[in-house]
């Protein structure tokens, strides 16, 4: 087939599969912290009013999501003006849907597009390249089918806000260093590029344990890896002024930016151990450490998604190795793949020192290993561009093979119609929006704007609020089931 078909074929199925993601996402029901945050509810004043975490620092004050400003932030700015603005065009029930589904279908937009990036260094929407990693990417984010397993688009707008959002930024961030270091050339930045990535590192290091935590076992591995491949293959006199010339020879600009975002995350996470919200449910470090192991064997064993995907990635990196000659790509791949293996194992082993939660019994969850996930993603979609472009004869036709049933397994899974939708939600907003009564008994059987129903009219008092922002309803209105 010519590739001009091939490339346009590519670029109509992610472009196909976004609108398909977006009408997935509009049938989401709303959850229970949107509220709470959007409003805010006085538990979460404070972060907005001090979103550096001085007060930790000089009172030594515990309240909610200390380190979080800049997430909470964007969650207010958005549900404050883009709902209103929908309204133009829609009824106020509705743009509350229809925002949601906008902001997660555009987050996914940008991981698409940014891991395409990765996979294959072209960034242009023009180059040719950039479309088959792309159509590689799109059955793996999964709305429907194994959402809750490996589910990169969490259903909860706020989760989308604090885990995916982030780190997206966080791959635009270090693209450029990612660039650099993949071709082996020195790090250059435009002159207004480095106080834009000084900006967007405060930006991220205050915006949730999710990047900064990642961005330190990254760094982490980075030196160990740097450490080894670097190390003096003959004994030297001074190992410290063998090390101070190697460290030399990498750009001082590069240094500065990566050492001050450093410096920012460790900030970052100090101010995050007085987070009142981990105080709601307590586990001895040791107990948690007991519970990974059960995490792993549940994150594999759990639905097939992830453990297909990690297998896949195990495949690929065979491949590599068995049938394609040796060279300085092939190589450099699988030190990639070893890279995220060692990445993997320290994130997993530090990961109970975050806390525990009650909604992840287990610790590992989606959104606690999304850094892993998207790892795993990058890794089968530049791997995979990579053999369909060096593989030859049978090989290449039953990879071929083998590459479409593995996309058609994700395909069947991820359903357009929502099981768990939010028409019972509307209707129950709609009831609430029509009557004249200030507390209101709603007849639904399902969650209304809460993780669980709502039996105290008390309860409903931030999503009254927000609803009479938002127009649905006239005035205050309490409700319960």
């Amino acid at each position: 087939m010519n590739k001009r078909y091939v490339v346009w074929l590519c670029a109509l199925f992610v472009l196909f599969d976004l609108g398909y993601s977006c009408i997935q996402n509009y049938q989401i029901p709303l959850e229970g912290d949107l509220a709470p945050i959007v409003l805010p509810s006085y538990w979460y004043t404070q972060v907005l009013q001090d979103p550096f975490g001085w007060a930790v620092v000089a009172k030594n004050e515990v309240y909610a999501g200390p380190n979080r400003y800049f997430a909470h932030a964007a969650m207010v700015a958005y549900f404050k003006s883009v709902p209103l603005w929908l309204q133009r065009f829609t009824d106020p029930i509705s743009s509350v849907y229809v925002a949601c589904a906008l902001f997660k279908t555009a987050v996914q937009a940008l991981l698409l597009y940014l891991l395409a990036v990765y996979s294959t260094g072209a960034q242009r929407l023009t180059d040719r390249r950039l479309w088959l990693p792309a159509a590689l990417l799109v059955p793996l984010f999964q709305t429907a089918g194994y959402n809750g397993q490996m589910g990169v688009i969490d259903h909860s707008i706020t989760y989308t806000f604090f885990y995916a959002f982030p780190l997206a930024l966080l791959l635009l961030l270090l693209l450029p260093f990612y660039r650099a270091a993949f071709h082996q050339q020195r790090l250059q930045l435009p002159w207004f590029m480095v106080p834009a990535c000084a900006a967007l590192m405060v930006v991220l290091a205050f915006n949730g344990p999710i990047v900064t935590g990642a961005v330190l076992v990254l760094f982490v591995c980075l030196g160990l890896y740097w450490t080894k491949r670097y190390w003096p293959a003959i004994r030297v006199r001074s190992y410290a002024g063998w090390w101070a010339q190697r460290a030399k020879r990498v750009p001082l600009v590069a240094v500065l930016l990566l050492g001050f975002f450093g410096l920012l995350c460790l900030y970052s996470l100090y101010i995050g151990r007085n987070n009142s919200e981990n105080l709601t449910a307590t586990l001895p470090v040791w107990e948690r450490y007991k519970l990974v192991p059960q995490g792993v064997f549940r994150q594999l064993t759990g639905k097939l998604g992830f453990p297909l995907l990690v297998l896949i990635g195990l495949v690929n990196a065979q491949l590599i190795r068995r049938f394609l000659p040796p060279s300085a790509a092939s190589q450099r791949w699988l030190r990639i793949f070893q890279l995220l293996g060692l990445f993997t194992l320290l994130y997993i082993l530090l990961l109970p020192l975050g806390g525990y939660r009650n909604y992840r019994p287990l610790i590992l969850r989606r959104d606690s290993i999304l850094p892993i996930i998207l790892g795993l993603m990058y890794f089968y979609s530049a791997s995979t561009y990579y053999l369909l472009l060096h593989l030859e004869g049978w090989p290449r036709r039953w990879y071929i093979g083998g590459v479409v049933l593995f996309a058609a397994i994700f395909m069947n899974a991820d359903k357009l119609r929502m099981t768990n939708n939010n028409q019972c939600e509307r209707a129950a907003l709609q009831q609430l929006a029509q009557s004249t009564e200030p507390i209101v008994h709603l007849d639904s059987d399902c969650t209304v704007m809460a993780w669980e129903k709502i039996t105290d009219p008390l309860q409903s008092d931030n999503n009254a609020q927000l609803l009479e922002f938002w127009g649905v309803t006239k005035g205050k209105k309490l409700y319960y089931q």
